[in-house]
């Protein structure tokens, strides 16, 4: 009884760190759909060697990050009406000074878990959860909009719930003074439901 203990002691501590994610490594759904997403990632051809190597080592074992889907799963249960998503985007748009939601996407749990992923790979330069209708859940940087779902980032990514890649064209940006590409992936809840899309802006040219 003593080793079982334990053993969920260390599963709880390694879970307070981020390390465990909210799927069994013996879920065959899940792994069935990240090893589609692998495959997926391997076959674009938009993506250099190290890019593939990248998304596939550091990026896509985050689509079952335990605070992004548990965060994620919360969005999606206030089954917020598009027209409200829309009103809200047209505002983050137009906002002069920084709205309240936009001050919450930045520094709710769901950011601070983006900002840890990111503190931990310097390639990783922008970062932001979406939730099943395209709406920010979290991120470390501000978007220039707040519902990303006519945008081929999160349709390719959540694929209609299916799961998929986008992969972006890489641009030079003269502020971080870095080549960045956007890779967008699924969120992967338990039983391998596509639950949101996750975009991560990437140096690729400090991998």
């Amino acid at each position: 009884m003593g080793k079982v203990l334990a053993g969920v002691l260390a599963a709880v501590a390694l879970a307070a760190f981020g390390l465990v994610q909210p799927v069994s490594a013996q879920d065959a759904a899940t792994k069935k759909v990240l090893q589609a997403i692998q495959k997926e990632i391997n076959s674009r051809q938009g993506l250099s060697a190290k890019a593939k190597a990248f998304a596939i080592k550091s990026l896509l074992p985050q689509s079952t990050n335990a605070v992004f889907i548990r965060e994620t799963l919360a969005q999606n249960a206030k089954k917020m009406p598009m027209e409200e998503i829309k009103r809200i985007d047209d505002l983050w748009m137009k906002a002069e000074s920084m709205m309240p939601i936009q001050q919450e996407k930045l520094n709710n749990v769901c950011a601070g878990e983006v900002k840890k992923v990111a503190a931990k790979h310097s390639a990783i330069l922008e970062a932001f959860v979406m939730d099943d209708q395209g709406g920010v859940v979290g991120e470390n940087n501000l978007t220039s909009d707040y519902w990303q779902g006519d945008e081929e980032k999160w349709t390719g990514s959540f694929n209609g719930g299916k799961g998929g890649v986008d992969v972006g064209k890489e641009k030079f940006d003269k502020s971080a003074n870095a080549t960045i590409q956007q890779i967008s992936l699924p969120l992967i809840a338990k039983g391998g439901k596509v639950i949101g899309a996750i975009t991560w802006g990437v140096a690729v040219d400090r991998l």
